[in-house]
């Protein structure tokens, strides 16, 4: 094709694409990111395009010119896609303040179920324990059960440990480690076709009733409660957030619709992997707190309980709440 013709036929392409440069390079960044999905799509289109006609132009030795004039497009095409490209931080801000609770939302019936799995256990639990004290020993043997009470006795230095505990430090990397081996442990066995999820769910929820009926009943109530409000709205709801994903995992193993099993779990197991993460950042602030706040005996009770209703309505908001706009 001589360069006339070429000039001719794609010339109409290359104004347009000039023009969506020109609007582009006049907007903020943050404009430019905040723009349609279909938008950057013509975009990423014309440019690809774009870079095809510069390496025929080159290809076919068609003169000097014309070869500038595409260079220069393509240029400021490539310079507007890597501007476009986001940073490590506005990816985890969009991430947070978006799409985790948008995907807790688009998952509402599997955090329902394992909501219901871990809490009615421990309601239950709690209520048969109040009538029958024995039962508690179905539940943990009487080591732990001294355990604990030495753990949450109001003269203890520091509440939730036993005596002579580690440091600050080192509780917070032992409750990192444990409270991830916990959610994990939710989640991974959901492969078994959602029911490793159920069992687990349910048996931390029939320790956690057992536990705190128990510590009321022996007067430990102030010390016991006050320790788990505050780093326990992003710890249970992390252990809740594990379950559901799990749930979900087995879902699709049991009903995988019109795809074959394997493809089935996979696309789960994608879908799963936001409420995982989201999980994960919860148990390593819900570690900090248990450790360097809940842990301390020298911050009053109601201090304590004051900054636990807080944090547990900040949590409900923030999955109620954040991202309806942009989801929108």
């Amino acid at each position: 094709m001589k360069q006339n013709a070429f000039e001719a036929a794609r010339r109409p392409l290359w104004r347009q694409f000039e023009a969506q440069l020109d609007r582009l390079e006049s907007t903020t960044r943050s404009d430019r990111n905040g723009g349609s999905r279909e938008a950057l799509k013509n975009f990423t289109a014309h440019y690809t395009r774009l870079s095809r006609d510069l390496a025929l132009a080159r290809s076919r030795g068609y003169s000097q010119r014309l070869i500038e004039e595409l260079n220069a497009l393509v240029g400021r095409g490539h310079n507007l896609m890597y501007a476009r490209r986001p940073s490590f931080l506005s990816t985890a801000l969009a991430y947070l303040f978006g799409g985790l609770p948008r995907r807790v939302r688009h998952d509402w019936p599997f955090v329902l179920v394992s909501s219901m799995a871990f809490l009615l256990p421990a309601i239950g639990i709690g209520y048969a324990i109040t009538d029958e004290p024995e039962l508690l020993y179905s539940v943990m043997p009487p080591e732990q059960v001294y355990a604990l009470e030495t753990m949450y006795d109001p003269g203890a230095e520091h509440f939730g440990r036993e005596r002579q505990s580690a440091s600050d430090f080192s509780m917070f990397g032992f409750y990192i480690q444990n409270n991830i081996g916990i959610s994990f442990q939710v989640f991974a066995t959901g492969i078994l076709a959602g029911i490793g999820s159920l069992f687990y769910l349910i048996y931390n929820g029939l320790i956690l009733g057992a536990v705190t009926t128990h510590m009321l009943s022996i007067g430990y109530g102030a010390t016991f409660l006050s320790f788990v409000v505050g780093h326990g709205a992003f710890e249970l709801t992390a252990i809740v957030l594990s379950g559901a994903a799990g749930l979900k995992l087995g879902y699709a193993l049991i009903h995988p619709g019109q795809r074959p099993r394997s493809e089935a779990l996979k696309q789960a197991a994608g879908a799963a992997v936001p409420m995982i993460v989201g999980a994960t950042i919860m148990l390593v602030v819900a570690a900090f707190l248990e450790a360097f706040w809940s842990s301390t005996r020298f911050i009053p009770v109601e201090v304590k309980y004051v900054a636990g209703a807080m944090l547990w309505s900040g949590v409900f908001a923030y999955f109620l709440l954040v991202g309806r706009l942009r989801g929108a």
